[in-house]
Formats: C-alpha cells, sequence, structure tokens
C-alpha cells in the first residue's frame, strides 16, 4: 500500500513545479490548443459571383475546344448532307476539290481563336514573335551586307596600294636599264604616305604599260625578279605578266 502511495505521489511531477511555472504552461497549452482548434475549422474564402461565373466560362472553353478538336480528327460521314451534295456534283472521296482536281486535297486548317480581335488579326504575342523574327532577320541582312561592303572596300584599297608600289618598282628598274638617273623624292612622312598615294593617281593600265615595255623591250620580268636573254625563254619560264599569276 505505501508503494502504491509512493508510485502516484512521483507521477504527479505538477507538484514540484512553482506555481507561476505551472500555471503558464496550462494557459500555453490551452492557446496553442485554441489555435489548432481555430486553424483547422478555417474554411476557404468563398469566391464572388464574378470570378465562379469567370472560372465557369474558362471550364466551358476548354472542354469545347477539346471537343472541336476531337473533332477535327476524324473525317466527315458519308452520312453527312454536305458530303452527300459533294457526291453529287462528281466529287471522289480522297481527291482534290475542283475542277481537274485542282483545288484543296486537305480541309483548310482550323485556328482556335478567344480574343476579341477580329478575322486575320494576330494574337499579341504572336505578332510580337513575329516582328521580332522580321527585325532579326532584317538585322542580319544589313551586317552581312555591311560586312560585304567592307570587305569589297579592303580589297580595293589593298590592290590600289599593290599597284602603286609595283609601278613604283617596274619604273626604279626600268630607268636602271636605260641606264638613266633614277630620281629620289624627298622623304614622305609615314603618316601623309597614303595621301601622297592617292594623289598621284596610278592606275592598273599604267602598270600594266611599264610591265609590257620591260618584257618586251627587256626581256625583264618584275615579279620573277630577273632578266631573261631572249622572248622565248621569258615566255616559257615566266608564268605571267600579272602579280597575281606568281
Amino acid at each position: 500500500m505505501a508503494g502504491a502511495e509512493e508510485d502516484d505521489y512521483m507521477g504527479d511531477l505538477s507538484q514540484f513545479l512553482p506555481p507561476e511555472v505551472s500555471q503558464a504552461s496550462t494557459k500555453a497549452t490551452a492557446s496553442s490548443n485554441l489555435a489548432l482548434s481555430n486553424s483547422s475549422s478555417k474554411k476557404p474564402k468563398a469566391l464572388s459571383w464574378h470570378e465562379q461565373k469567370k472560372l465557369k466560362r474558362e471550364r466551358k472553353q476548354i472542354e469545347e475546344d477539346a471537343q472541336t478538336l476531337e473533332n477535327l480528327g476524324s473525317a466527315i460521314p458519308q452520312s453527312n448532307i454536305g458530303f452527300k451534295m459533294l457526291k453529287q456534283m462528281g466529287y471522289t472521296p480522297g481527291s482534290a476539290l475542283g475542277k481537274g482536281g485542282s483545288g484543296l486535297a486537305e480541309p483548310v486548317v482550323v485556328e482556335i481563336r478567344r480574343g476579341r480581335g477580329g478575322i486575320g488579326k494576330e494574337d499579341p504575342e504572336v505578332e510580337k514573335m513575329r516582328r521580332e523574327k522580321q527585325d532579326e532577320e532584317r538585322n542580319k541582312v544589313i551586317v552581312e551586307e555591311l560586312m560585304e561592303d567592307f570587305g569589297s572596300r579592303q580589297k580595293e584599297r589593298w590592290k590600289g596600294k599593290r599597284i602603286f608600289v609595283n609601278f613604283h618598282k617596274a619604273e626604279a628598274v626600268l630607268a636602271q636599264l636605260e641606264n638613266r638617273e633614277v630620281v629620289e623624292a624627298e622623304k614622305k612622312d609615314e603618316d601623309n604616305e597614303e595621301d601622297e598615294e592617292e594623289e598621284e593617281e596610278i592606275t592598273e593600265e599604267d602598270l600594266l604599260n611599264i610591265l609590257l615595255k620591260l618584257r618586251n623591250e627587256f626581256h625583264y620580268c618584275l615579279f620573277c625578279g630577273c632578266q631573261y636573254d631572249t622572248v622565248k625563254e621569258i615566255e616559257s619560264n615566266c608564268p605571267g605578266i600579272n602579280e597575281d599569276d606568281h
């Protein structure tokens, strides 16, 4: 009997706690239970009449779209009135419409539109993507044209400089072969060298004339860098009169 009383005494641990702590823990437990009961009993917010109507309309549209797409996947039955009229006018199932089968063989693609835009009006997102794609293609073409123009101008510029350099080389060789004194111009500044070359205006025809003179009169090729003994020898050993031939 004493052992049972001792067990009961030890089981009630609240006797060892101060009165303040015991009361605080009891209040905290009661408040937590109240909060749980309130949260469990809280119902979802009811939709307004407009929201319910909008949700119902959207669900109906989705069902209609699904039904339309399902119907488009199946062929028109031969019991259809329009199909019977076509057969009476000479239509053969599986062939194209029109005289001699020159018309459409497949039905016109149906596009489901839910916006308020009229027929032919693109969806705003589709129109935006189409415009962005067109702008991208247009910019790409412009860049390609600019690069091509820049490359051709650079090529012409390089060609003009080569003509200028080769002409003066040929002129110096011709003067030496003719035992003439080479008149040396004053040293040009590097910054003004390009302007001087453009002002002189040496053409490709000028270069060709002086190269022909070297070959015909002195059997000399500027690009081979040597003088041949005869015309036959220069024709046999020299690949050509132009720099590109070498």
